[in-house]
């Protein structure tokens, strides 16, 4: 009875260990998002909404000093909420007028295939996205290509030639209501 409970204490023990070096390990993503203000998450959603902006107009738009919210922006951007900055390009003015949804499974499920299948389609041009998923397939892909023809070559020179490759199943993008990438 005695060894019985000793160990059952043994066991909370090691699990107790195991969450505090969970918590220990994750808890820096938990700190940004309280220490998160109205200011900056009304800094965050203006970037958001236009990256351009000047310092100036951020500024004013938000209800700071230029220094205090240049000192904001600096440190929303070194905790890593801020990523960086992008241009946000036309697929049709680039000749992609098409863009297709692309659920691809894996014919295995081993770390070297995954790893192969990423960069074969970090290398392919009509690949815009490539997101690993859960379900009943292993990543979603954005392509944007310029017409049926390109994609058809894509599908058949790129996707179909990779081993990995179990499942193609693809849903072709018929209008973007909501885009908040852009």
């Amino acid at each position: 009875m005695i060894l019985a409970i000793i160990a059952e204490y043994t066991i909370i023990a090691q699990i107790g260990r195991k969450v505090l070096v969970y918590w220990r390990q994750n808890r820096h993503h938990k700190q940004y998002m309280t220490k998160i203000d109205a200011i900056s998450r009304n800094i965050l959603h203006a970037l958001e909404q236009d990256g351009r902006l000047s310092n100036i107009d951020l500024a004013a738009k938000v209800g700071l000093s230029a220094s205090a919210c240049l000192r904001r922006v600096q440190d929303l951007e070194s905790k890593g909420l801020i990523k960086g900055y992008r241009a946000i390009l036309d697929p049709a003015v680039r000749g992609a007028a098409i863009t297709i949804f692309v659920m691809v499974g894996l014919s295995e499920h081993l770390k070297k295939d995954a790893q192969a299948f990423e960069q074969a389609v970090a290398r392919a041009p009509e690949v815009r996205e490539c997101h690993n998923i859960t379900g009943s397939v292993e990543y979603l892909l954005r392509v944007e290509v310029a017409d049926l023809a390109a994609y058809k070559a894509f599908h058949a020179d790129v996707l179909g030639t990779l081993s990995q490759v179990s499942s193609i199943t693809s849903h072709i993008c018929l209008g973007s209501p909501t885009d908040k990438r852009a």
